[in-house]
């Protein structure tokens, strides 16, 4: 495994990176509150037959912290930036997992660059309206009034420690196998000055991803990715309710729901790491090497 930076639209972009780039590559794009940490295990599982690469978003994990007034924190531009680092790596084929945040930054990126996709792992990422069920109901509120103390205190609360453990325990079948390393370290950089202002502006900006789900579904229709999908189905912020939908677009999408929550790979990598595995086996083909570009990120 390598710790890298990549100065991407002038921000530092930190990222692990792991595997041969002449094999296929799989971009990992990670959910809030979290970073490219919540794939440490997976990529473990999966370097000695992929290429694999984590960045951290802009404001999370390990790369540069613009406040609010020098970046805007939108999904638009968390797209684009990523979108930049890909081209930037000189990556040209790849599968994207996505994963709660991941789902709306990934999807802008395949619909935009359909050529680039060997397929979609998608794991608890949205791209259905039926799949935001009670979890986003004050989510929904703040959309329409983030300026109400009552409201914005509600979006507040999904910054705290507790519902930082929350997400990871809530669902699972064996909380103690839960490390603190995980909530703990999520948490230490949720709490650093100025970042409340951050997640806030990014709850504002999901609420421009629900108007973009009939044209992602219709990249699904039209180009057909190979998907898929591995849902925690005792996850309360994204139930399997959204996790169904993928097949009415997408009918050969192989669809598993797993017996944990939120975030799956804490109980779960090694199983997901094998339904990759066999899946990607199934439908991208790993005989030619890539092309990786010479003097690119991934390179030095």
């Amino acid at each position: 495994m390598k710790y890298k930076k990549a100065r991407v639209n002038e921000l530092d972009i930190f990222y692990r990176e792991t595997g041969d780039p002449t094999k296929p590559t799989i971009l990992l794009l990670h959910g809030f509150p979290t970073s490219s940490f919540m794939y440490r295990e997976l990529m473990r599982d999966l370097e000695d037959r992929y290429h694999l690469v984590a960045p951290d978003y802009p404001g999370f994990g390990q790369s540069s912290f613009p406040s609010v007034t020098q970046y805007e924190y939108t999904f638009d531009n968390l797209a684009t930036l990523i979108e930049n680092f890909v081209m930037q790596l000189g990556i040209k084929k790849m599968s994207i997992y996505v994963m709660d945040y991941g789902a709306p930054v990934g999807f802008r990126i395949a619909a935009h660059h359909p050529e680039w996709i060997d397929a979609l792992i998608v794991q608890n990422g949205n791209a259905y309206d039926e799949g935001l069920e009670t979890f986003w109901d004050p989510i929904k509120a703040y959309w329409k009034d983030n300026k109400t103390p009552s409201v914005v205190n509600k979006i507040g609360e999904l910054f705290t420690f507790e519902k930082t453990y929350w997400q990871y325990a809530n669902g699972m079948r064996d909380v103690e196998s839960l490390s603190p390393d995980t909530y703990t370290l999520d948490q230490a950089l949720l709490d650093r000055p100025g970042n409340d202002a951050v997640q806030y502006q990014l709850f504002t900006s999901y609420g421009s991803n629900p108007p973009l789900y009939p044209a992602w579904q219709a990249y699904f229709r039209e180009h057909k990715p190979p998907m898929l999908i591995t849902w925690g189905k005792n996850d309360y912020v994204f139930p399997p309710s959204g996790a169904h939908p993928y097949l009415r677009d997408l009918p050969n999408a192989e669809l598993h729901l797993l017996d944990t929550g939120h975030f799956v790979l804490e109980e779960e990598h090694k199983n997901v790491a094998q339904l990759i595995d066999a899946f990607l086996t199934k439908n991208v083909s790993q005989a030619a090497p890539k092309q990786v570009l010479a003097g690119s990120a991934a390179s030095q």
